[in-house]
């Protein structure tokens, strides 16, 4: 028997390193894995929605009827002082007429002048006839009958001249131009400021006819905020008077602190930004925070609002994006010796980042984060 070679040992060796270097390729290796460690500490559930400021007592100033309103010398951010007059009003003017309204005007004056014309003789006549059936009656030579219609014939009479000269005097004023003249203004013909404040917007600035409830400007204390905010009635339930808020991205460097001071019973349907139809509710918020730190801050102006439904201390918790449904509930994969390991754990209160471990596992076991389709029991892994 034939002892092998030098050179066919050292062949045979470094082909059973290639095969065992083939084989190892194809071995699965520890799958990478993002890794957090579970805590104890605070956590708070809240609810975050866009809100807007607005003035607490807000006074619309409005006209009471038709009229020709004074130009407007206020602009957004004067300051009024309670009984300022706001707004001067005048009587309403009277359209201006064209060539042919004129000429069917002054037609309507000489017709109510022919009119009265004929009235008064007729009246003349009446009143005559009644003195001479009187004089008649006195002497025996009238009857009663007849004294009576003579008198009902003179009353007609005198009020069918009174309606003729009234209908003269409406035929001439439309055909006047309006009296244009800036004389003494009586009470009701100014509007004043209903409280101190501040002008908020003047809605309309120019002289001219308006409407009877047409928003000229309004007025309000800029002192006394509050915040009001749609949420969505899921939510809405869950947020009750005197809870706690929290404002921020208002444009200062600090959060303010504000409390729920109403939650409207009735709810609206919104159309979201991406088209979804949602029931919201108006939460009214009541700033807390000394004005002092928020001076800047005025009415319709943006920020957004933070609820806390719900904060604890020392709660145990892991990061949601740990966690994935099972048909027990709630399981997540927890690092042992370089190996995965699933726990099937109970979550208590949740937030969008994090969640309260109420069993399952203990502070300081190291959780996989975001785990995959290729991450199952005893995997080996390794944290990234």
């Amino acid at each position: 028997m034939n002892r092998p070679t030098r050179k066919q040992i050292i062949l045979t060796i470094a082909g059973i390193i290639i095969i065992g270097a083939i084989i190892y390729s194809f071995l699965p290796g520890a799958v990478s894995v993002e890794t957090a460690t579970v805590t104890s500490d605070s956590l708070q559930v809240t609810i975050e929605e866009e809100g807007i400021t607005h003035v607490e007592q807000q006074y619309i100033i409005s006209s009471p009827a038709a009229a020709y309103v004074r130009r407007i010398n206020m602009d957004a951010g004067d300051i009024v002082e309670k009984g300022d007059v706001l707004v001067r009003l005048e009587p309403p003017r009277s359209a201006i007429l064209d060539e042919r309204s004129r000429a069917e005007a002054e037609a309507r004056v000489d017709a109510a002048e022919a009119s009265l014309e004929q009235a008064e003789t007729q009246a003349k006549q009446t009143i005559s006839e009644r003195n001479r059936v009187e004089g008649l009656a006195e002497a025996g030579s009238a009857t009663r009958q007849q004294l009576e219609q003579a008198r009902t014939d003179a009353a007609g009479a005198i009020a069918a001249r009174n309606a003729a000269r009234a209908e003269l005097a409406a035929a001439r004023a439309a055909v006047r131009p309006a009296a244009g003249g800036s004389g003494s203004l009586s009470a009701g013909q100014v509007l004043r400021a209903p409280v101190s404040g501040e002008v908020l917007a003047v809605h309309r600035k120019s002289e001219g006819s308006i409407n009877a409830g047409e928003p000229l400007l309004e007025i309000g204390n800029t002192d006394s905020l509050e915040v009001r905010v749609d949420v969505l009635s899921e939510d809405a339930v869950r947020i009750s008077p005197g809870m706690q808020v929290m404002l921020e991205q208002w444009g200062g460097e600090t959060p303010l602190e504000a409390t729920v001071s109403r939650v409207e019973r009735q709810g609206a349907t919104e159309i979201s930004a991406l088209g979804v139809e949602e029931q919201r509710v108006q939460v009214i918020a009541e700033l807390k925070s000394p004005p002092e730190s928020w001076t800047d801050l005025g009415s319709g102006y943006r920020v957004l609002a933070e609820f806390i439904i719900w904060e604890g201390d020392n709660i145990l918790q892991v990061p949601t994006s740990a966690l994935f449904r099972t048909e027990k509930g709630w399981a997540l994969f927890v690092v042992e010796d370089g190996t995965a390991s699933r726990r099937e754990v109970k979550i208590g209160r949740q937030t969008g980042l994090a969640a309260q471990i109420l069993e399952g596992i203990s502070e300081g076991d190291q959780v996989i984060i975001h785990p995959g389709s290729e991450i199952s029991e005893g995997v080996e892994v390794e944290a990234e």
